[in-house]
């Protein structure tokens, strides 16, 4: 058991098997101590896993040989699914996932013409391994291409992608699917939907997808399949 000093008394059971590989104690980064919104004086650093188990401001390590289901662990970071209405406890790690970063609402494709070559990026991650690749689709899911990694490729860290593209002016449903190399392969909205039902916010992983319309504005819509 993790458990921050915060008036919450954040708690997260993380198994040992996990302990004993990568999780850390955190005082520091980039050469200061942590901030007080990071965790100062120290936190749990959970490597590949989600942001809820690195608790901030650590205040108390306990180990046992079962769970301790803490109200984080059996209320808040779970989800309900839509088969049988019970709950999925204990999430861990950040399952392969992507984001488009350019074009977005903040960086639109509203100055350019048509015929113009611009390149399209993005950020990739999975906490189960290392990207292996990631697809662009430019019609909502139904055709896809191979974009490009960029700059370093390592396990449980952000990886960049792009893709040269020849702007025509016509409007776009914009998607990137991410795969790593432990043969996970980012899910539809709908196959995340049916695995963590409909209210799993703390976990979601479905493909995401940008609008861009004939005058090159960026909305954020959601595509099921």
């Amino acid at each position: 058991l993790a458990e921050g000093g915060d008036s919450s008394h954040m708690g997260r059971t993380v198994p040992i098997d996990k302990v004993l590989d990568d999780a850390m104690i955190v005082w520091g980064q980039n050469g200061e101590a942590l901030r007080p919104e990071q965790g100062y004086p120290i936190r749990l650093l959970v490597p590949g896993w989600e942001g809820n188990l690195c608790v901030k401001w650590l205040a108390r390590l306990e180990f046992a040989s079962e769970p301790y289901y803490c109200k984080e662990e059996t209320a808040k970071y779970t989800a309900l699914t839509k088969h049988d209405g019970k709950a999925i406890q204990h999430f861990y790690a950040n399952e392969v996932n992507s984001v488009i970063t350019s074009p977005c609402p903040e960086k639109p494709w509203t100055d350019l013409k048509k015929g113009d070559v611009v390149e399209i990026e993005g950020l990739a991650w999975s906490g189960m391994g290392t990207i292996e690749g990631v697809d662009l689709s430019f019609d909502g899911g139904k055709n896809w291409v191979e974009a490009s990694l960029k700059g370093l490729v390592l396990p449980q860290s952000w990886t960049r992608f792009s893709f040269i593209h020849k702007y025509d002016g016509k409007p776009l449903f914009l998607s990137s699917r991410a795969r790593d190399d432990a043969g996970y392969v980012q899910p539809s909205v709908k196959q995340e939907r049916d695995a963590v039902g409909v209210e799993g916010v703390y976990h979601r992983n479905g493909i995401h997808t940008w609008e861009v319309t004939e005058k090159g504005e960026v909305h954020n819509v959601q595509i099921l399949s």
